[in-house]
This record gives C-alpha cells, structure tokens and sequence, in this order.
C-alpha cells in the first residue's frame, strides 16, 4: 500500500457521508423538478443539461475511485468515491431516457 492521499476515516466521514448527502439532495431536488417542469413542458434544456452534469459527476467519481483502487488506497478513501460515481451514474444514465419520453 502506498501512502494514503488523506486521513480515510476522516475522508469517509467527511467527503462521504456530506459530499455524498449534498449530492443525494441535490437529486432529489433534480428529480422534483423534472417532475414538475416536465409536466408543462418548460426547463428542457436546464433538466437535460443537469442531468448530464451529474452523470459526468458520477463517471469522475467512478474513475478516481477506480484509480484510487489499482494505487491501493485505503478502504475510507476508495469506497466513497466508488459509492458515489456508481450511484450517481446508475441512476442518471438510467433515468436520462425516462425524461426524454416524458418530455413533450
């Protein structure tokens, strides 16, 4: 194992359970506007773009977890990043065809 970039249980506590509680709320937030705006029709191009920010998000997270993974960080480093970007980029590539359909 090589040096750790950080303290982990500090990055896990810090980066993982806020980072990733900001990012949760921050979908959830996404996904009620969507809700709301699709329905009349407006924001399409706010919603889409959204919607691919945080799926560029997730894949940024997947890939410095991944990278942290094959460089040997610890446990508390690796698995917030990987938790985040898979998250992030199952539920945003999953949910972006979803709205392309709703979306008059």
């Amino acid at each position: 194992m090589t040096i750790p970039w950080m303290d982990p249980i500090k990055f896990g506590g810090l980066y993982g359970g806020i980072g990733g509680g900001l990012l949760g709320a921050l979908s959830g937030l996404l996904g009620g506007a969507t809700a709301i705006l699709a329905k009349s029709g407006k924001g399409r191009t706010f919603i889409h773009t959204a919607f691919t920010t945080m799926l560029l998000i997730g894949v940024l997270h997947l890939i410095v977890g991944i990278y942290a993974s094959v460089s040997r960080q610890p446990f508390g480093i690796t698995f917030p990043l990987l938790l985040i970007g898979f998250v992030l980029t199952v539920v945003f590539a999953a949910l972006r065809p979803v709205v392309d359909k709703y979306y008059p």
